[in-house]
């Protein structure tokens, strides 16, 4: 159970379904997922409800048995928010509304409302607000329900959509705006890069909530906003860290998640100018998760659309502290053993043999294998420096004792 604050959480259910594509199983660890979100953007999730269908309603994404049943629950229970674990078209958004008559989220409306809380920023806020807009773009009309009903039908409807195609404009309008906004900032972001000199790049990149922060905060010394929710570092952080007697500058990006809104990651493509520019990536994976592999999948899928899979970069499994195998009997006899059993040695001789010596192991909170990691990265650094400064070497020191 996620830990509850003294504050308002607003009432949530949430629905999802299963079909080819995910099972039993990989739609609750979704839901789970979602659940986190939810959290994150200040709600309690009351319930959950899933339907086995082979394709999802085009009309309401589910059943009209299971759409009951979740209408009578968010009746007797005042539920404030119903939240679907997909992306829900306009159409589908525009029928639930009617029928459920409260708030209807999907996953890619939540994670904009998530990003638009955390954006401190105004490059951050403005790339949010870009995304936001390209999202409710099509979604207009579902708006404007409200403005109907007031109204009445007949003698009506040309003055509504009047409204609905002036809004639209003033939408379209803004994200012009907001892109040549972008465009500046990025103009001014180039420039900032450049004047940094030849300092050699390290990015962490990663999953959202796997302790990207806090390994950026432990390495650099500095104080880098972490917190267990999703998304708690949005703005790129950017500081000079010194190994020994070698600078570089490490860079603690936006996380990535499954489903991406696509908003989202076209919004925030210029944030992740860090990573495309870095000359290391820290690929940072949470190996306590019991999904970690499909993380990894997820974040080289976003590396690949900004054309950075063929960066050189090092596997940095983190809270190892927090990993626990699932155990089998002796005597359990049909239970069959997968990679879930598999113990910290057992995986790190996997990885070994996938990548080489390109894993570490640590737990950047309780800074275990700290001096291993740092003795890594301090060698690669060197490594492109070298290359970069054929003549400008550096010495390992015996010992880092500044740390």
């Amino acid at each position: 159970m996620l830990e509850k604050k003294s504050i308002d959480y607003e009432k949530a259910v949430l629905v999802g379904v299963i079909n080819q594509a995910q099972d039993e199983s990989k739609v609750t660890e979704y839901l789970d997922e979602l659940e986190f979100l939810t959290y994150t953007a200040g709600g309690e999730v009351e319930k959950r409800f899933v339907q086995r269908v082979e394709v999802p309603n085009p009309k309401t994404y589910i059943g009209a048995g299971k759409m009951e049943e979740v209408e009578r629950y968010v009746n007797e229970n005042e539920i404030g928010a119903v939240i679907f674990d997909d992306e829900l078209t306009p159409a589908q958004q525009k029928n639930i509304e009617k029928i459920l008559r409260c708030k209807i989220l999907d996953r890619t409306g939540l994670i904009l409302d998530i990003f638009a809380q955390r954006a401190q920023t105004s490059y951050a806020r403005t790339q949010v607000e870009l995304a936001q807009y390209e999202y409710l773009l099509p979604r207009l009309t579902g708006l404007w329900t409200h403005l109907e009903r007031q109204r009445g039908g007949i003698g009506m409807r040309g003055p509504g959509e009047t409204e609905i195609e002036t809004d639209r404009r003033i939408v379209r309008d803004r994200i012009a705006l907001l892109k040549k906004k972008l465009a500046k900032i990025d103009r001014q972001m180039e420039t900032q890069r450049g004047n940094r000199g030849a300092l050699v790049r390290v990015a962490l990149v990663g999953y959202t909530n796997v302790g990207k922060s806090t390994l950026m905060n432990v390495i650099s010394k500095s104080d880098v906003f972490a917190e267990n929710k999703l998304f708690a570092t949005l703005d790129t952080t950017v500081r000079k860290v010194v190994i020994g007697n070698l600078p570089f500058l490490l860079s603690d990006t936006v996380g990535f998640i499954r489903k991406l809104p696509t908003q989202l990651v076209e919004s925030f493509k210029s944030t992740l100018d860090e990573v495309r520019e870095a000359d290391l990536l820290l690929h940072v994976v949470d190996i306590s998760h019991p999904n970690f592999e499909e993380h990894i999948d997820s974040v080289n899928q976003i590396l690949g659309e900004i054309d950075s899979m063929d960066k050189e970069t090092i596997m940095v499994f983190n809270k190892i502290d927090q990993y626990t195998a699932e155990t089998i009997d002796e005597d359990d006899l049909v239970t069959e053993r997968t990679s879930a059993h598999f113990t910290l040695e057992e995986w790190k001789n996997t990885w070994f043999n996938k990548i080489g010596d390109r894993a570490l192991f640590i737990s950047a909170l309780n800074k275990e294998n700290l001096d291993e990691f740092r003795k890594r990265v301090y060698d690669e650094v060197r490594e492109i420096h070298v290359t970069r400064f054929p003549y400008n070497n550096f010495l390992y020191p015996e010992q880092l004792d500044e740390y």
